[in-house]
């Protein structure tokens, strides 16, 4: 299976002395990073900027709040940082222009929520294990207040920033999953990965039929061996493949929730389908077609004869190579 793809967007909040420190960090004005094992001084001549910071982060957020007119206490939060990146699939093999395209989406996308005027910084580190950016804007509203807490909101606001930042980028990098959301159980989105995985279980499932055609008592000690070698990551695969539909929202109906070798009837599926709430036509059908892929797989299984199960069951997979030699 491909590992999934993760689209990530993290906030954090500063108050006034550690914005220095923030800076230093995004700046790269440190000579050492002791703290930070993972930065490779000798690339971070690759590191660039989409915003260029006008001046001191510290000096920039008090000018723009002095200059929007807004009072502020000792505990005022004064700067907000966003964390753009994702897995370290995305960018493998990718080269720096490619990158970047990814992080001028991150950027385009605040720039839809936030004024582009508040926005002090945004740099993109190449220096450590997986590019990010951090983005620092000072958290002023559209009507001026200087206000970190209706900008971010809470946590259902914040699972809104998530979806809202991975419906941006899935736009361009389709490959990309939003990760666990409970907002997102009934979403249309199925990434590519999903079909690709697919495709892969049904070429598995084509071998595994051709050793099944014509299998019978006398030859299915002859033919146990390879099927055995084919269920090692068959039966994995349909597993996981469970997994990923349900993710998904792929309808499932309650007989097949309840027992996964039960071939599900089309009349079944396009009912479930059918009562689905808030799914779009695109996902009904692409639904449909993984379910009916998805039970074939499922029901191959059930035509391995008792001898090769019992044989593929030994606890050893040693003991299965040499069972039939005794």
């Amino acid at each position: 299976m491909e590992k999934a793809q993760y689209a990530i967007m993290r906030f954090a909040k500063y108050k006034g002395p550690e914005i220095g420190n923030i800076e230093a960090h995004n700046e790269r004005t440190k000579e050492k990073y002791a703290s930070n094992p993972d930065v490779d001084t000798s690339r971070s001549k690759y590191n660039f900027h989409l915003v260029k910071p006008p001046g001191k982060y510290r000096a920039e957020s008090e000018r723009q709040i002095a200059a929007a007119g807004c009072r502020t206490r000792k505990d005022s939060i004064r700067m907000i940082e966003t964390l753009f990146t994702a897995s370290p699939e995305l960018f493998k093999g990718k080269k720096r222009a490619e990158i970047r395209v990814f992080f001028e989406e991150a950027l385009h996308f605040l720039e839809q929520h936030q004024s582009k005027e508040t926005i002090i910084s945004a740099v993109v580190h190449m220096d450590e294990k997986t590019p990010h950016m951090h983005l620092c804007f000072v958290p002023l509203t559209e009507d001026g207040r200087l206000s970190a807490k209706d900008i971010m909101g809470n946590k259902k606001k914040l699972t809104w920033w998530q979806d809202e930042f991975w419906k941006h980028v899935v736009k361009k990098f389709p490959d990309l999953e939003r990760g666990e959301s409970a907002s997102l159980t009934g979403r249309d989105h199925i990434p590519p990965r999903v079909f690709k995985e697919m495709t892969r279980l049904t070429k598995q499932k084509s071998k595994l039929e051709d050793l099944l055609t014509g299998i019978n008592p006398f030859n299915a000690k002859s033919r146990a061996e390879e099927i055995c070698k084919i269920l090692d990551t068959y039966i994995p695969s349909v597993e996981k493949m469970d997994t990923l539909l349900r993710k998904y929202g792929v309808a499932f109906t309650k007989t097949a929730s309840e027992n996964k070798k039960l071939k599900t009837k089309n009349a079944e599926l396009e009912e479930s389908l059918a009562s689905a709430q808030k799914v779009s036509t695109l996902k009904q059908i692409e639904d449909l077609k993984l379910r009916r892929d998805y039970d074939s797989a499922v029901s191959i299984l059930e035509q391995i004869p008792p001898e090769v199960l019992d044989f593929y069951k030994q606890p050893h997979k040693k003991e299965r190579e040499n069972a039939y030699d005794r």
